[in-house]
């Protein structure tokens, strides 16, 4: 059958995903509120869902093939949707943790499966860097539809209104487990090894890439910035800028967009412009929002009403570094998956969430601690440091990859 009706099930099983494994930073702000508990404490929450993507991820690259894939998604699926049940019967600091341990081991599940097909269903460099970046668009809309839904649950009269969306979130997975359900997978797909045992190893081998190496690296930094920003926006809007919970919410929408948009310009300018030019640019304009914005926080004044219209302008500027920030992780797996076997892109998929998870984590940990111990205007600074390593693991990439053109071009036999 065609590919568009499985291009279909991954971007509608990616944006049930995007709002689920995103509403950490609405969860943190919640838990700190209504669960009482410091930030310290909130931050664990990242810790629930990226190391449990990180431990399943580790072992799912190997054992995912001879599963196969939709049954893979179609068990993530019924556990998140397990998890959703539990969240609005459960409602404790527990519970919001269990249901980030199932989200992430479903999601591991998910973006494992959707990596490795991507590649499976496209035929060139381009269609794959292109269709990757429309699919992380994609996602970025789901996380914002999150933001948006979330506080339309809110009440000020019912404390425990807001757990209503769980439900509705239920409704929405089950869904789409019956469009998967219904949708059939005639791809066909290699297995790297003989035996789980050797294709796990082989998985391990990778790791001994010298391009491999510095994509982990790339991949943790990346991770380590966005998440720290993400996760952390709303709080940063209610303690730096001072706006109401409701507002501070709404507003880390503009994040969720930029980077949104950003992923898909960048998936219209890839077919025309070297991906690495598009990064370094990006690196470049998103480290001068963080220059050149930040410092207007000390001018922020405590507002009288909770109103859009009164919101200061740093509060609609700074989230737009999502615009600069959203090209670098799909482009960036984007080339590495490329420049790897198909066979091998099942395990290469899996070290990417891992690596991607462990930052994630240690990102939003990070600035939970700056949050409490230096406060969040000077929180975001710390964005730079992983910025400029990303600059250097560009240059490194985009050197491997034109010696290995000259190399390839060498290669070939000419005749007279």
């Amino acid at each position: 059958m065609s590919n568009s009706r499985i291009k279909l099930a991954l971007f509608i099983n990616y944006f049930v995903f995007a709002i689920l494994l995103n509403s950490v930073g609405i969860l943190i702000q919640k838990s700190i509120n209504t669960y009482h508990v410091d930030e310290v404490q909130a931050s664990s929450l990242e810790a629930f869902k990226d190391l449990s993507i990180a431990a399943v991820s580790f072992v799912i690259g190997a054992f995912l093939p001879r599963l196969g894939y939709k049954r893979g998604m179609l068990i993530g699926l019924g556990l998140v949707f397990a998890g959703c049940l539990a969240m609005y019967f459960g409602n404790s600091f527990g519970t919001v943790q269990l249901l980030f341990a199932c989200v992430g081991i479903s999601f591991a599940v998910v973006k494992v499966s959707v990596y490795t097909l991507i590649g499976l269903v496209t035929s060139t460099d381009s269609e794959h860097k292109s269709l990757l970046s429309a699919i992380e668009s994609f996602f970025m809309i789901g996380i914002a539809a999150g933001y948006i839904i979330f506080p339309q649950f809110y009440s000020d009269t019912d404390p425990d209104a807001w757990l209503r969306i769980y439900l509705l979130l239920a409704g929405l997975i089950a869904l789409s487990f019956l469009l998967l359900l219904s949708t059939k997978f005639d791809l066909q797909y290699a297995k790297p090894g003989t035996s789980f045992k050797n294709d796990f190893f082989q998985m391990l081998l990778l790791q001994r890439r010298p391009l491999v190496i510095v994509f982990i690296i790339a991949a943790f930094m990346y991770v380590m910035t966005e998440q720290g920003i993400m996760s952390w926006l709303p709080r940063f809007n209610e303690t730096v800028l001072h706006l109401g919970k409701k507002t501070s919410v709404y507003m880390a929408v503009i994040l969720m967009l930029s980077i949104a948009l950003g992923r898909y310009v960048a998936s219209q300018l890839v077919k025309r412009i070297p991906w690495s030019w598009i990064l370094l640019a990006c690196l470049t304009g998103a480290a001068l929002m963080v220059i050149l914005v930040l410092p207007a926080t000390k001018d922020v004044k405590p507002l009288g009403t909770d109103s859009l219209a009164d919101v200061p302008l740093i509060g609609y500027i700074f989230p737009m570094i999502g615009f600069f920030l959203a090209p670098l992780y799909p482009l960036i797996n984007s080339f590495v998956l490329s420049a790897t076997e198909k066979p091998l892109h099942s395990p290469m998929a899996s070290l990417l969430v891992v690596y991607s998870a462990v930052g994630g984590t240690l990102g939003s940990r990070l600035v939970g601690y700056l949050f409490k111990n230096i406060g969040g205007a000077k929180a975001f600074y710390f964005s730079l440091v992983p910025m400029a390593i990303l600059v250097l693991c560009i240059i490194f990439f985009s050197r491997h990859k034109m010696v290995k053109q000259q190399s390839s071009s060498l290669a070939v036999p000419h005749h007279p």
